[in-house]
């Protein structure tokens, strides 16, 4: 008996497939595209530049939502995955060079249960004087993430046993609008967008990104597809729940202050309280079950835990630093995005 390969399906329409940042983007995008993989070498690139941060991402969206004429069999090409991993262990090199290393938990969670007084962070900029223009790019980046919210954490579902896979599935129905298509967090992003005048659209910024917005979103592909790297994924998900209050309460002071529609600023608010009951189950009911468990995972915890932190101030830095000298912080401008839009009328009085 002769056995058939199935048959490939037509690639169906998706997030547009950006132009690639060099070497390794361009062999990326042309085996997702059905071409045979050209001779590349990580070696010499940087770990944390464009171009590798971009073929990572490229690497791991099959594994989420379709890419314009990019065929769904991609997802576990051979090829995809040969080039995805020498990527995978420089940037997992680089982060470990990065951050201390120890098992440390509580002192790698510490910084995050205090909210600093002198804070000069993204969200302290757009409440204090952001425009329209700097809060559409701040969506803009965050759009990457916030589009397939807790989709990445998915993963840690089937690697986690008892208490610590029962709180992160608590966590998850929420992130996933309890039951609710029109209460997932991403949707509700969604619907923030576009009152912000924003293309809402799935990977619609994917090529405006810089490298430090594609790293804080590959980090999380990275430790939620390995089962080895699931304790620095619990970390991950936990710093995501323990910082997300403070911003989201300035962020929806900000987007107030701009006159932003109600839409708008929902999405933060249901942060804002749902997130605050997220960060003590976390770190009581999954961090705590988890290493009860494993406590051979404290180290991953703990780096999983810095190294989110670590890739988080480097993407506000660039942010910021772009935003001091007058410039966009994406790689290139949102002119082409449409306008803003008008502020709410204030209430007769």
């Amino acid at each position: 008996m002769t056995a058939t390969a199935p048959p490939t399906r037509a690639p169906r329409q998706g997030a547009p497939l950006p132009e690639e940042r060099g070497p390794l983007s361009a062999a990326v995008r042309r085996v997702l595209l059905g071409g045979a993989a050209p001779e590349v070498t990580v070696a010499g690139a940087d770990p944390l530049g464009e171009d590798l941060q971009l073929a990572l991402y490229l690497s791991y969206e099959p594994h989420y939502r379709a890419l314009e004429g990019v065929a769904d069999e991609r997802e576990w090409d051979p090829a995809l995955l040969a080039l995805r991993r020498p990527m995978e262990e420089a940037f997992l090199g680089a982060l470990r060079e990065a951050v201390p290393g120890d098992d440390d938990v509580t002192a790698a969670l510490e910084p995050l249960l205090v909210e600093p007084v002198d804070g000069h962070g993204v969200s302290h900029r757009l409440v204090e004087d952001g425009t329209w223009e700097l809060m559409r790019e701040y969506l803009a980046h965050r759009s990457l993430y916030q589009l397939k919210e807790s989709d990445p954490q998915a993963w840690l579902i089937p690697r986690l046993e008892g208490q610590a896979k029962a709180s992160l599935v608590a966590v998850a129905y929420d992130e996933f609008g309890a039951g609710r298509g029109e209460r997932v967090h991403a949707r509700l992003f969604a619907d923030l967008m576009e009152g912000a005048g924003l293309d809402a659209s799935y990977g619609r910024y994917l090529d405006l990104a810089p490298a430090t917005t594609l790293a804080t979103v590959n980090v999380m592909s990275l430790f939620g597809l390995h089962r080895s790297l699931r304790g620095a994924g619990a970390g991950n998900f936990a710093v995501i729940e323990i910082t997300s209050p403070p911003g989201a309460r300035r962020m929806a002071k900000a987007l107030e202050r701009l006159g932003a529609e109600e839409r708008c600023v929902r999405f933060f608010t249901e942060h804002i309280e749902a997130d605050a009951v997220h960060e003590q189950v976390m770190r009581r009911d999954v961090l705590g079950d988890l290493l009860d468990r494993e406590p051979e995972l404290a180290a991953d915890v703990a780096f999983g835990i810095r190294a989110t932190v670590w890739l988080d101030e480097r993407w506000e830095g660039r942010v910021l630093s772009a935003w001091d000298h007058g410039r966009s912080s994406l790689r290139r401008p949102l002119a082409a995005a449409g306008s803003p839009p008008s502020p709410k009328p204030s209430p007769a009085t």
